[in-house]
């Protein structure tokens, strides 16, 4: 087991509990999971490790909202998000770890931005939203999705600010992002075990850790149906920039 300090598997402990409450019901909650496991643990290992637990609570959205999901915006997401994880691949293995943290920072502060702004204009020209989104729009998420989920377990924002631009309800918004990262999530193993990040240690840490998880998505699942759309849509946005300053910083 990696030797770390009892505010550190605090720390990590809390991390788990939210990662598991994020996949159930709040996905911008994960930017809170990797800021803390980046904070406790070296970037790569904190990068291996995050991704074992996601998967866990994988599982458990899937048991959910796996009935909610929207398939053709997935099958429109995917050409771009394979090109997205290749090159996060590439990033992952030659980057610095401060490059890589402030390079995803910036993306998610950006796909805010944007994202407000798309929402802004429509309102004020009284326009319908868009119910699924564009190629451009699903192309440019996409990729960006892809390349910060394979570098930093960050594209649960990326994705957030997706299914926020084209106002998905909250349920569609949590069974496509369920699929979404499940199969995300199972495809990107073999590339960090490439890198040999799945050691002994982290395996028997995570292995403490998914209980939390656990009982963190059980939590979350309890209360999803209970959050109001507009609730819904600003905890999202909230939880985006203040993981996405962090990593800024």
């Amino acid at each position: 087991m990696i030797d770390l300090s009892v505010w550190a598997w605090i720390a990590l402990g809390l991390a788990a509990v939210i990662t598991g409450l994020s996949k159930a019901a709040v996905p911008g909650g994960a930017t809170l999971a990797v800021v803390l496991f980046a904070a406790v643990l070296p970037a790569r290992t904190s990068t291996a490790a995050m991704l074992l637990l996601f998967i866990v609570g994988d599982v458990f959205a899937l048991i959910a909202y796996r009935r909610h999901a929207h398939w053709p915006t997935l099958l429109r997401l995917a050409p771009a998000v394979i090109a997205g994880l290749l090159a996060g691949f590439v990033f992952l293995a030659l980057a610095d770890d401060g490059i890589v943290r402030r390079a995803v920072g910036v993306i998610l502060l950006l796909m805010i931005a944007i994202t407000l702004w798309r929402r802004w204009r429509q309102d004020r020209a009284d326009a319908p939203p868009p119910v699924h989104g564009g190629i451009v729009l699903s192309s440019t998420y996409g990729a960006l999705g892809g390349f910060t989920t394979m570098v930093a377990n960050a594209g649960g924002p990326v994705m957030a600010m997706y299914f926020l631009a084209t106002r998905a309800q909250v349920q569609v918004f949590l069974g496509t992002s369920a699929w979404f990262f499940a199969i995300v999530n199972l495809v990107k193993v073999p590339f960090l075990a490439g890198l040999g990040l799945f050691t002994p240690h982290v395996l028997l840490m995570d292995l403490a850790l998914a209980p939390l998880v656990v009982a963190g998505a059980l939590v979350g699942l309890r209360i999803a149906k209970r959050i109001p759309q507009q609730l819904f849509d600003r905890l999202v946005i909230v939880l985006t920039v203040v993981g996405a300053a962090y990593l800024l910083f």
